[in-house]
């Protein structure tokens, strides 16, 4: 068995890479994407408030960092001035508490029972099994806000061949009436993964 060194996805260009780097000037990233993501807009009809993008940005980014994944992407399609979507790439390592991962455990591991439960099934992905949860997770909201939101959710647990680490894509969505189409990217996405040792 190997450890991976390196692993890629592809995503369409609306999925914006957040910067994830402790050296990375998140605010002038922000800047500089939301002038982009403005001009791109701009150029098939559709105007956005860049402020309202720059800032966006700016929340998604620190969110993802907090976490410390490996790689993560907001979704921005044209003319929207705040994310739909989130996918976040990340490595797990057995440690002294799982000497070995396997697709039962991830399972087992990354489904809660929030509202009612989970979907999970195998795929076999072209680096290796797979196993795909689709849940709905109760989100809480900030003190003084809206009752709690639904979260979305497809998590991929793969355990590519030839090594003793599972990588696992994790997409979600609050937007209702998404689902169809948040599925069916984030099924596409997690078969274009592949990783190096």
């Amino acid at each position: 068995m190997s450890d991976i060194r390196t692993c890629g996805i592809v995503v369409p260009t609306d999925w914006v890479p957040l910067p994830l780097e402790p050296s990375d000037d998140v605010k002038a990233w922000a800047k500089n994407t939301a002038v982009g993501l403005c001009e791109r807009g701009r150029a098939v009809g559709l105007e956005v408030d860049r402020r309202t993008l720059r800032r966006d940005l700016r929340a998604r980014a620190e969110d993802s960092r907090s976490r410390d994944p490996f790689y993560a992407f907001a979704l921005y399609p044209d003319g929207f001035d705040s994310a739909l979507a989130l996918l976040e790439v990340d490595l797990i390592w057995p440690d002294e508490t799982v000497r070995r991962l396997t697709l039962d455990w991830l399972a087992e591991t990354f489904s809660a029972d929030d509202f009612g439960g989970p979907t999970v099934n195998r795929r076999q992905l072209p680096v290796g099994p797979a196993v795909r949860i689709r849940q709905n997770l109760a989100m809480s909201s900030p003190p003084g806000g809206n009752p709690g939101v639904l979260l979305e959710t497809v998590t991929y647990g793969v355990l590519p061949t030839g090594s003793r680490a599972a990588v696992m894509l994790l997409g979600s969505w609050l937007v209702p009436g998404l689902t169809e189409e948040m599925e069916e990217a984030l099924d596409g996405i997690a078969s274009t993964l592949t990783v190096g040792f």
